[in-house]
């Protein structure tokens, strides 16, 4: 029973292995990379904090529709001349009033405090497009978030497939001194046993340190590459060797994919939402114009040193005995009838800002929607570059395999075989440069379509 037991036991362990490594295998190392720039990248950060000023901003607009209460009070110590006359209430003005026959002190002690309330009834929908101008306003920065993601996405790809690239080229030129190495010795020995001249070792040896400086240009190249791949990660590193078959030999993509660019797409969107702010701003200035219709109402407490016999005196807590209240309520309107031209004009340009935005939006949709179906038909025709070219790199090198038995048994020279090798480079080479170009079109077709899930899943 018990050996019955432990073998369950450690099967069950064993497909749960198999099982969280098939998820590892099948997630690929792009979205792993991914998750870690979501995570620690600032100018995600940065994005983030915008949208959510946005929507403080929102909340900021909608606590403008509340009533106004105001308090204040004040404590003063003060004269009590009063004079007739009249004034402008400018900016720098204080108020004393006072009454003759008073005996005592000529300063005393003044206690005010007062409570107001202010209420816009009726304001002709300028706070509802002021509202609505912010909830667009934060719609048009989310879109440039989403943007901003999308374009973090995609210089990611390109950083990856620039380190594949180097990785693939560096491993292809070690082939090719691996190649070159072979061929130099056996030059070495046919020439030691008088078969072959000194010169063909020379050539040979030559052609060899050529390819070993090529190889430090190619490691320097790969380092570069790594290190901006890295600036994005945070320094997190992925087994990128992992994905060097499938960028040589990727899937076909499908041919039932989407064809039209989505108007929900974050360019469109926040070319979209800006409109709307534009066109809610102008239908706000409009009503700005049109009379406000308030509810107003006060309290107040004063309280003066000076007695209801005349008496005046200096003493502080005096300044609270002699105190009255006041309470008003009432309903005013105010209209600058100097708005009905000016906010003419600021409604009017912007909506023609907001006409702007409209045309820009059908602009951007017109080109991305031929940019994506010229992406489409290159990427058919890429992929049969692709396939063409590694057919082309299998035959150049079973040439080269029997070219070299031709020069191993003498009936070949050594510069003939040179020749061959170098096609057979340029065939490697080719086939390297159509699998990065057919990369790069996949990751142009996933900005336009805000799709990087094939890119993420299978590199």
């Amino acid at each position: 029973m018990t050996r019955i037991l432990v073998t369950v036991l450690g099967t069950a362990i064993f497909l749960a292995n198999c099982q969280s490594s098939f998820a590892q295998q099948h997630e690929g190392h792009l979205n792993i990379l991914w998750d870690e720039v979501q995570r620690s990248y600032p100018g995600l950060e940065t994005r983030e904090a915008t949208v959510q000023a946005a929507q403080m901003e929102e909340r900021f607009v909608f606590g403008e529709r509340l009533p106004q209460l105001r308090l204040q009070a004040q404590n003063s110590y003060a004269t009590y001349e009063g004079i007739s006359g009249a004034f402008f209430p400018q900016p720098g003005l204080f108020n004393i009033s006072g009454a003759n026959g008073l005996t005592g002190p000529s300063w005393t002690f003044n206690t005010y405090a007062s409570s107001t309330l202010e209420w816009e009834l009726f304001s002709f929908g300028k706070y509802n497009y002021k509202s609505k101008t912010a909830r667009a306003k934060t719609h048009s920065v989310q879109g440039e978030k989403d943007t901003y993601s999308l374009h973090l996405k995609k210089e990611l790809s390109h950083r990856y497939l620039q380190l594949l690239l180097k990785e693939t080229k560096l491993e292809t030129n070690h082939h090719n001194l691996n190649r070159l190495n072979t061929v130099r010795s056996i030059t070495s020995a046919l020439s030691k046993a008088g078969l072959k001249s000194a010169a063909d070792s020379l050539l040979a040896t030559s052609s060899f340190n050529q390819a070993l400086g090529d190889s430090e240009k190619l490691k320097g190249e790969k380092q570069a590459a790594l290190i901006q791949l890295l600036e994005l990660t945070n320094g997190k590193e992925t087994n990128y060797l992992a994905s060097v078959p499938r960028f040589l030999e990727p899937l076909k993509t499908p041919l039932n994919k989407t064809t039209e660019i989505d108007a929900t797409h974050p360019v469109l969107t926040s070319l979209e939402e800006r409109r709307k702010s534009l066109d809610y701003r102008a239908k706000s200035e409009a009503s700005s114009a049109l009379p406000s219709v308030n509810l107003i109402a006060g309290y107040a407490y004063r309280g003066v040193g000076i007695g209801n016999g005349g008496t005046v005196s200096d003493h502080w807590n005096d300044g609270f005995s002699n105190s009255v209240t006041n309470g008003l309520v009432g309903v005013g309107i105010t209209w600058n009838i100097s708005d009905l031209y000016t906010q003419k004009q600021r409604s009017g340009s912007l909506k023609k800002q907001a006409e702007s935005e409209g045309h820009r939006y059908k602009q951007y949709e017109q080109e991305m929607q031929a940019e994506l179906a010229s992406i489409q038909y290159k990427l058919q025709r890429q992929y049969t570059e692709m396939e063409k070219t590694h057919e082309a790199q299998q035959q150049a090198n079973a040439a080269y395999q029997m070219y070299l038995s031709r020069y191993k048994s003498g009936l070949m020279d050594l510069s003939n075989l040179l020749q061959i090798q170098i096609l057979l480079e340029l065939a490697e080479k080719k086939h390297i440069n159509a699998a990065f170009d057919f990369w790069m079109l996949m990751v142009a077709e996933a900005e336009l379509t805000a799709d990087f899930s094939h890119l993420f899943t299978n590199l």
